[in-house]
């Protein structure tokens, strides 16, 4: 990209987000090889790390211990929860700090995706629940440095005017990614260690071939940011008055994956009690819905991603995405029938495309302290998209008893919960 063409790409941007590209001396536009080869890297981690999520650990808790499956099962994805709520924030954190003479998101790639291999490997050949305990948070440990990294790198690497599209890509990778995994489950399904390591090995491919097209930088050691038990707290926490832009976006985010954490979790229970499907019919007619999801988020990433960044618009996407996913779920609530269930799933795909291609691009723009902290900062904005696997489910009990069982109303709850976080994008002043 030419300077003068640079320029003007700038003078889309609102001067907060401007100033953020001028300051950051990598921001220089990609080129289309190494944002394919970030989304494949990815795509990867994705592939490893969902299917254990969909199948591999119930199928290895129902191995292991058939008389206590649910409970542990419970506990396994409760706990591993918990150490993706701290992994990100806390290795992005170190990210942010590392001197190595091989960079400062390359050694974190490599490793996560290594470690995350190595916990896989435990689950696949545990023979007890605490064993596949340990190996499930190794894995969520390692795997959430190797994403902190791989977050950081859209700050890094991949100038404001670039980010909508990148976003799109980034989003894309998940759904491919759970496609893969999932296919990759199902075809090597004959070995439980083949079954657990294969995607692990998938995911090491895409970090080191990343590793090695990336133009990572170093940190000098006298610029290393000093690291106390303040600073270990801070990792979790982002002043909301200091930084009102990020709290805002948190809160968008974290409101939308309420809506998301409701639907995802109950609507087998929906399936079978409100629509009268045979249990037996449920795993097709999810996956059928599954689906058709992830290729409504898949196309409706990069179109949304693309237009943002031709715009020069974030907001209108994120609301316009966050109030289309209301409605999905409005659809879902009171749909009659399966076709009607299917259609809720498609706008809710199209909304969930939409708003996070605008809305990873929006955050990199409002990023606080992004030269210093870009890692740990991302990895503060992921908690809202966890946080809510775990709050959810604890809330969801006592709406469901409130409205006599009825999930119509779990829905309806959790439509608006999501445009309440359409709204909460509103008061963000450093983007438009």
């Amino acid at each position: 990209m030419t300077d003068d063409k640079a320029e003007a790409a700038m003078r889309w941007l609102p001067p907060q987000a401007r100033a953020h590209a001028v300051a950051a001396p990598y921001a220089r536009r990609a080129g289309w090889p190494f944002i394919l080869i970030y989304g494949l890297a990815y795509m990867g981690l994705w592939m490893a790390l969902l299917p254990p999520i969909l199948v591999g650990l119930a199928m290895r808790v129902r191995e292991i211990a058939p008389a206590h499956a649910t409970g542990s099962l419970s506990l396994v994805v409760g706990v591993g929860a918990l150490m993706a709520l701290f992994g990100n924030p806390f290795f992005g954190r170190l990210s942010d700090r590392t001197t190595s003479r091989f960079g400062m998101r390359r050694p974190w790639l490599v490793a996560g995706a290594l470690g995350g291999m190595a916990g896989l490997a435990i689950i696949a050949t545990a023979a007890s629940v605490p064993q596949l305990l340990l190996g499930w948070c190794v894995a969520q440990l390692a795997y959430n440095a190797q994403l902190a990294a791989l977050a950081a790198i859209l700050s890094d690497q991949i100038p404001a005017s670039q980010r909508g599209t990148v976003s799109g890509i980034v989003n894309i990778s998940l759904p491919l990614g759970m496609a893969g995994g999932t296919f990759l489950v199902e075809a090597l399904a004959d070995s439980t260690l083949a079954t657990f390591l294969v995607p692990a090995a998938v995911a090491l491919a895409g970090a080191l071939i990343l590793a090695w097209a990336l133009p990572d930088h170093r940190l000098a050691e006298a610029q290393r940011p000093r690291y106390g038990w303040r600073e270990f707290l801070g990792s979790f926490w982002i002043n909301p008055l200091r930084f009102p832009d990020f709290a805002w976006t948190w809160n968008s985010r974290f409101l939308l994956y309420a809506g998301v954490a409701l639907l995802m979790t109950y609507q087998e229970f929906y399936l079978i009690r409100q629509l009268g499907c045979a249990p037996a019919d449920v795993p097709r007619w999810i996956f059928l819905s599954t689906l058709v999801q992830s290729c409504t988020v898949a196309v409706f990433s990069i179109l949304g991603g693309g237009l943002s960044d031709a715009l020069g618009r974030r907001k209108v996407f994120v609301c316009g995405g966050a109030l289309a996913y209301a409605l999905a779920l409005l659809v879902i609530a009171f749909a009659a029938s399966y076709p009607w269930f299917l259609a809720g799933m498609a706008v809710a795909g199209i909304a969930q495309g939409v708003y996070l291609a605008a809305d990873l691009a929006l955050v990199n723009d409002v990023l606080p302290e992004r030269e210093t902290h870009a890692a740990r900062n991302l990895g503060i904005f992921n908690i809202a998209s966890v946080l809510p696997q775990s709050l959810m489910p604890a809330i969801a009990p006592g709406i469901l008893s409130l409205s006599g069982g009825s999930y119509a109303t779990l829905f309806v709850a959790a439509a608006v919960f999501v445009a309440l976080g359409a709204w909460a994008i509103l008061p963000v002043r450093g983007v438009r």
